[in-house]
């Protein structure tokens, strides 16, 4: 018995025309808009606040100037101690900057609140991740501002807390040790200091 030859099947275009191609060029662009808005929607939102800010001070150079974080002293009051013998093995690593007990201590900077402790030398401190990602050191604190937390972003003049003499301080007359840390460790806070009181 003879075999009938199959057939083939005739051959069908993949090529699309204008109108689809245009068509999947829309959509896709459809769904990059939404992917953007909800991007847009979530960097600005609340719980992005931390990550936005990290972001930003990592952008921001150190500042040339800054003002005395304890309210109501000016920069002529505090005494340059930077670098002056504490104990043995170790020097003054920051500032002295008396006050009565109580008095408000101002965040010197924009920045994150990277950690709160009640320990050692500093006492009650609180820690600010700042501009260039240097980090702030209020110390010998009476106690915290109620309410602050790690994490918090905190504006220039945000109160972190209030002069006293916890940690090695304990008897002495109240005061903030306040420290500035960069890239190469403590550097003189004081010249920043007094550089804002003569700044225009």
């Amino acid at each position: 018995m003879a075999r009938v030859p199959l057939s083939t099947p005739p051959r069908v275009s993949t090529r699309r025309g204008p109108a689809w191609v245009l068509r999947r060029w829309l959509v896709r662009l459809l769904v990059l808009a939404v992917l953007g808005v909800l991007l847009g929607v979530g960097w600005n939102s609340e719980w992005a606040q931390t990550p936005r800010a990290l972001w930003q001070l990592s952008r921001m150079p150190p500042p040339v100037s800054l003002p005395v974080p304890v309210q109501g002293v000016r920069a002529r009051e505090v005494a340059d101690t930077f670098g002056a013998p504490r104990g043995r093995d170790r020097t003054h690593a920051g500032v002295d900057i008396f006050a009565a007990r109580g008095t408000p201590v101002h965040s010197a900077t924009f920045g994150i609140v990277s950690d709160l402790r009640d320990s050692g030398l500093g006492g009650r401190q609180v820690w600010v991740l700042g501009p260039a990602r240097e980090r702030y050191y209020y110390a010998h604190l009476d106690g915290w501002r109620e309410g602050l937390v790690r994490g918090e972003v905190v504006q220039p003049g945000t109160v972190l807390g209030y002069v006293g003499d916890t940690g090695n301080a304990k008897g002495t007359p109240p005061h903030l040790h306040w420290g500035i840390y960069g890239a190469e460790g403590a550097y003189d806070p004081l010249p920043l200091l007094r550089r804002h009181v003569a700044a225009p």
